[in-house]
């Protein structure tokens, strides 16, 4: 799969623009890959239109200062409250991928999730970029004693927390890839399993592809967190009772997600489950939510339902195709400046600042 040459970021005025350009970047195989859902897409297209449902409330004359954006998640301070996915194959969108996004992160106050199945290293994204590769992912399958292996990297790597990918015992029936005869190779996915690591990557990652073990209970998860004395998050937790069920098992927080309609199609919007979540785990858990976001207004709706951070997935993949860590940034300075002008106009002073009283439920 080819990408070719960036384009400068001076020219991007809007996320739209990005948008277009990651997309004229890749292979269209790699465009499928990136743009689809499983099944019909139903959920793909739910988690966006869900976001028309809540209409933000504004407050005017609110005699307040200029808005701040800075937050934290799970004693993770950050300047933007915002996340990056831990999408694996990260090399067919730019060739430094993960690497590209921690160091974007780093200089605009984000923070990364690390994948798993990526492309380079955990070590090496936490080298390049040791401030924001705060969070690391893996996924709960294969054998026991390398997902304890991969515990112990994360913490001997500098990583603060981890995120635990909940829904995907099985990959999704991704009908584009299944047309386009396309899966991503070893070498895109194997980043932390290198020829000679004494680790086989399909042993690992095997039941993504073929359905032969049994799906991991919680209390086994549960049981296998303990060996790491670092806070874990839930992924892909999309009703109260996983939610609760995640929290019984020591999960200090809860990233609301249908993996942005990968994985189980037909299930509900990510921003549609969010305030249920919330009102079972309540106040003291941290949530974070993806599936849908593409604005600044889509955060501040996101945060407003219960949201204490968002995960951005395909709209961060779009500014790394677009223009690699330059893309990047140009995404989040579009964010951050939409974010702004969304507050001052809502009449909030900062992400803090935001409740429920900031949207309301309406029909279309």
């Amino acid at each position: 799969m080819t990408i070719t040459e960036p384009l400068t970021t001076t020219q991007f005025n809007t996320l739209d623009e990005i948008h277009e350009a990651a997309l004229a970047r890749l292979d269209p195989a790699v465009r499928d890959f990136l743009e689809g859902g499983a099944g019909e897409e139903l959920t793909l297209g739910r988690n966006r239109g869900a976001f028309e449902h809540w209409a933000l409330q504004p407050r005017v004359m609110s005699g307040l200062e200029s808005p701040s954006l800075a937050t934290s998640f799970l004693g993770v301070d950050l300047g933007l409250p915002i996340l990056t996915a831990p999408f694996g194959a990260d090399r067919l969108f730019d060739p430094e991928g993960q690497v590209a996004v921690a160091r974007a992160n780093a200089l605009m106050g984000a923070a990364s999730i690390a994948p798993e199945a990526g492309s380079h290293p955990i070590e090496e994204i936490a080298a390049a970029a040791p401030a924001a590769a705060a969070f690391g992912q893996l996924h709960p399958m294969g054998p026991e004693e390398n997902f304890v292996r991969m515990l112990k990297r994360f913490e001997d790597a500098g990583y603060r927390g981890i995120c635990v990918t909940c829904d995907c015992p099985t990959g999704g029936w991704r009908e584009r890839n299944l047309h386009n005869r396309f899966e991503p190779g070893i070498d895109v996915v194997g980043g932390n399993y290198p020829p000679g690591s004494g680790v086989d990557v399909d042993e690992i990652f095997g039941q993504l592809f073929d359905i032969d073990a049994p799906v991991w209970p919680w209390s086994k998860l549960g049981d296998l967190m303990t060996n790491v004395p670092l806070p874990w998050f839930a992924k892909g937790i999309i009703t109260p009772e996983d939610a609760l069920a995640a929290v019984e098992a020591g999960a200090s927080g809860i990233l609301v997600s249908n993996h942005g309609g990968r994985q189980l199609d037909g299930v509900m919007a990510s921003i549609d489950a969010l305030p249920l979540i919330r009102d079972a785990v309540g106040p003291e858990v941290g949530i974070a939510i993806d599936s849908g976001i593409r604005r600044g207004s889509d955060i501040v709706t996101a945060i407003a339902l219960g949201a204490d951070v968002v995960v951005l997935g395909r709209l961060a993949v779009y500014g790394l195709a677009a223009a690699g860590e330059a893309g990047m940034v140009r995404t989040y300075e579009l964010l951050r400046d939409e974010l702004r002008t969304v507050l001052t106009l809502l009449g909030r002073g900062g992400i803090a600042d935001l409740d429920r009283r900031a949207v309301t439920r309406i029909e279309r």
